[in-house]
């Protein structure tokens, strides 16, 4: 179901009140932790919009990427960057990236025994039983994923710690 115009229209990023509590700004355009209501985002509106009960998702078009928006009872949680199209360069160089800004990650990577040299790995990404993923917590509040699933491909996200437990709980609860 489609979900209401946050705030009407989409205006220029950048300009966060006073009560927003933003644990990190990313892309520099998502409050982490703040209302999703009170989003102000360059550019085109939505490429869409849901909402389930406490949860909101919010998807919006950047060149040939996506951003995913997700709240819960309208507090930004979670923001995800899809990276198109989805190759082993890309990871390594977003990885490559965070690494030199956030130092070593935890490797949480997923792979069948099969999968022990690099085009195996991304073979058995690509069939959906591998998943590569790295993991830093350069604060006490959000945490940094990098991962490659055949779900998501090559996707960076940004997580609220405790915004992403309370919604973890209420999804286990039935809420």
């Amino acid at each position: 179901m489609p979900l209401p115009a946050l705030g009407g229209s989409w205006l220029v990023a950048g300009r966060i009140g006073a009560e927003q509590q933003c644990a990190k700004l990313v892309f520099g355009s998502y409050c982490l932790g703040g209302e999703i209501n009170a989003m102000q985002v360059q550019g085109t509106p939505p490429l869409f919009q849901e909402t389930d009960g406490d949860h909101r998702a919010v998807v919006f078009v950047d060149g040939s990427e996506k951003v995913y928006v997700l709240a819960f009872r309208n507090r930004i949680y979670k923001v995800v960057r899809q990276y198109q199209p989805a190759t082993q360069l890309r990871y390594e160089d977003l990885y490559n990236l965070l690494r030199g800004k956030y130092g070593p990650a935890e490797d949480r990577s997923e792979f069948p025994a099969y999968a022990t040299t690099p085009g195996r790995r991304v073979g058995s990404i690509r069939r959906g039983d591998g998943r590569a993923v790295y993991y830093w917590k350069p604060a006490d509040t959000w945490h940094i994923e990098l991962s490659w699933t055949r779900e998501m491909d090559v996707a960076l996200a940004y997580i609220d710690n405790a915004l992403d437990r309370q919604q973890d709980a209420s999804v286990e609860k039935g809420f």
